[in-house]
């Protein structure tokens, strides 16, 4: 945590840029407000529109590059933040993650691969970061990607 001010200036700090906002894949819209919440819709981790990572989180794919996928997933739900708010500053609380796993027969880890999403929100927003969340395991997700992410924010007023 480098800046509690300042979302967009920790973002720098640390070296890391948004993606596109991601486009919906199909019949929803990716992002929602109502008054001063912002819903997302589930986003996965591609990267202005080229999936990065693909497969079965405790099969071929590992915890940590399932991990990774969330962190991607995350910055994917910054960026349609970002769209709507205008900045990354604009955000008072992020309320809630819901993440599914696509998971191996067996694997309960679901909650350490959404710990990449959950982690990296923290650094960049500090205590606005904190949130609630579900990890769901799944056998099957959109375009075979290991992890989908959606988020509740409330903007600052």
């Amino acid at each position: 945590m480098l800046n509690v001010d300042s979302p967009e200036a920790t973002l720098r700090a640390l070296g890391l840029e948004l993606p596109e906002a991601p486009k919906a894949l199909a019949s929803y819209v990716p992002v929602q407000q109502v008054g001063e919440l912002l819903y997302t819709s589930g986003v996965i981790p591609s990267w202005n529109g080229e999936v990065k990572f693909r497969g079965v989180v405790g099969g071929d794919v590992s915890l940590k590059d399932g991990a990774r996928a969330a962190e991607i997933c995350a910055l994917n739900i910054m960026a349609l933040v970002r769209q709507v708010a205008g900045s990354l500053d604009q955000v008072e609380q992020f309320i809630q993650l819901s993440g599914f796993v696509r998971s191996a027969a067996g694997f309960e880890e679901q909650p350490k691969v959404l710990n990449g999403a959950s982690d990296l929100i923290y650094k960049v927003f500090g205590e606005r970061g904190r949130h609630t969340r579900q990890a769901l395991g799944t056998s099957e997700l959109p375009l075979g990607v290991p992890v989908e992410i959606s988020a509740i924010v409330r903007l600052k007023r």
